[in-house]
């Protein structure tokens, strides 16, 4: 599923439909694990600026995706809420067990904040963390404001930074080598620390979470 090459080769409605719907279904549901979150939105603000939208245009996007990141962030803590222990099971034996989801719920009261809010940026934990959360039972108001910081800090970020930057790429090509390196390091780095500090958290003796 070639989806930035969708961008490139469709006009401004077709960026419009694929970027919300697809940062929708990354943020509510587990399809959204396989789906390219930063990579996408960088490419529509380059694809946008290609076509000559205005600024307008482009701002208008962030704040639309925001909104659809937020609400399907929202989507993915209900249905984490909904399933409970459940999700154990569906997450697999190792990944969450009810153990792990307790110590999860502990791990949230403490750092829960900032740990939905740097989970935007991190691939997979982004479409984990709302359910994670939803069936660790964390503080809805509280999941809500992080939620929507992160979402903030994300979005538009990535898109404008591919609209203001698409003059900048035109010039100077090895610019574009040097972020495609960049996102595939970004990428493996915040992974592997995502995964890293997930085991390191489950590993603590339940008294000392």
């Amino acid at each position: 599923m070639n989806v930035i090459g969708w961008l490139a080769e469709n006009g401004p409605l077709m960026v419009w439909l694929i970027v919300l719907s697809f940062v929708f279904i990354e943020c509510a549901f587990i399809l959204g694990l396989f789906l390219p979150g930063d990579s996408l939105l960088f490419t529509a603000g380059l694809v946008l600026a290609q076509h000559g939208s205005h600024d307008a245009e482009v701002w208008a996007l962030s704040i639309a995706a925001t909104v659809i990141a937020v609400v399907g962030n929202q989507l993915g803590y209900y249905i984490g809420r909904k399933a409970g222990t459940s999700l154990t099971g569906r997450l697999g034996g190792r990944v969450l067990t009810v153990e792990k989801l307790a110590k999860a719920r502990d791990f949230l009261d403490r750092r829960g904040f900032w740990a939905i809010v740097l989970a935007r940026w991190i691939p997979w934990i982004r479409t984990l963390a709302p359910m994670i959360a939803g069936a660790a039972a964390m503080d809805s108001r509280r999941y809500m404001f992080a939620t929507t910081i992160g979402a903030v800090l994300w979005v538009p970020t990535l898109v404008l930074l591919g609209f203001y930057g698409a003059g900048l790429l035109e010039q100077y090509p090895w610019v574009v080598t040097t972020a495609v390196v960049v996102g595939v390091g970004f990428f493996i780095v915040g992974t592997v620390w995502g995964v890293w500090r997930y085991r390191q958290e489950m590993r603590k003796p339940a008294e000392l979470v």
